[in-house]
């Protein structure tokens, strides 16, 4: 018997009602489930759990929503090391491995017949006056961006400048995060297990700008010049929006935490993203 916890969002999953046809088939299968929905709290009487506590020694996670679904609850468990099988349940869901028409593959998933997919993570930082100020990790991508203005940005890799540019702001992306924001952006779309760091800049004023795949190993430092007042932001994998102050540096490195996503071997990463990219 595995345990599975079950992460819906419920705006995305009315009803719940894919998450509760998944309980009865896992159920049916001689499995544990605990419901634990995502964007929402949790009541103390309810037969629900907070995800945090759901996840402690489950076997799989499987989420119900789009990709922002799965990145608000990787955000949440990325320590923990436990398997995540998305349902997609959202627009495009380069992330998810199934569509709700095959929702039955969630019982070959709980009876371990999944090829696991690494995905490599970012790990951010805010330096301000020689501190810390803000630590984060990034399955996707981390943004620096003006609020309504262009913003005048310096990029480094290992302390070599790589471009400064006056533009909406910058993307630092996984290869996970290339089929998001940073691909919208003119971004390269790269296989999600491949090991890169993706440097694209949105919207510059500047022909030579352009994206960059880095090694792993490097490390990425940006800074930004605030002209007439303006303000700049970092967000981390679309969370709250953390405003930089002048002086601060957001640095950016290859993270020690690795996402595993469980795949089911349906088709291949290109067939997918082709046929996502594709559809209205």
């Amino acid at each position: 018997m595995k345990k599975i916890v079950l992460a819906p969002n419920p705006y995305r999953d009315r009803g719940l009602a894919l998450t509760l046809a998944a309980r009865t088939m896992l159920e049916s299968d001689g499995h544990s489930t605990v419901i634990s929905p995502a964007f929402v709290d949790v009541p103390a009487d309810s037969p629900m759990q907070p995800l945090g506590r759901a996840a402690a020694g489950a076997d799989l996670i499987i989420t119900f929503g789009g990709d922002g679904t799965m990145l608000h609850v990787a955000r949440q468990v990325l320590t923990l090391g436990v398997p995540m099988l998305g349902v997609n349940v959202g627009t495009k869901g380069f992330m998810a491995a199934i569509e709700p028409e095959e929702l039955a593959l969630v019982r070959r998933a709980a009876a371990g017949e999944y090829r696991e997919s690494p995905r490599m993570m970012l790990s951010i930082s805010v330096v301000r006056e020689g501190a810390d100020v803000l630590s984060d990790h990034a399955l996707n991508d981390a943004v620096v961006k003006s609020d309504v203005n262009c913003v005048d940005l310096t990029v480094a890799s290992d302390g070599q400048d790589i471009a400064r540019f006056s533009g909406d702001g910058v993307i630092c992306a996984t290869p996970t995060g290339s089929t998001a924001y940073s691909m919208s952006a003119g971004g390269p779309i790269i296989e999600p297990e491949a090991q890169n760091i993706v440097v694209t800049p949105i919207c510059a004023h500047s022909m030579s700008a352009r994206s960059f795949v880095l090694s792993p190993e490097r490390r990425i430092s940006i800074s930004s010049r605030h002209r007439d007042n303006r303000r700049v932001f970092l967000s981390v994998d679309g969370s709250a929006a953390f405003e930089l102050l002048p002086g601060d540096e957001v640095r950016v490195r290859r993270s020690s935490n690795t996402l595993m996503l469980a795949e089911m071997g349906r088709e291949s990463f290109y067939n997918a993203a082709l046929g996502k990219l594709a559809a209205p």
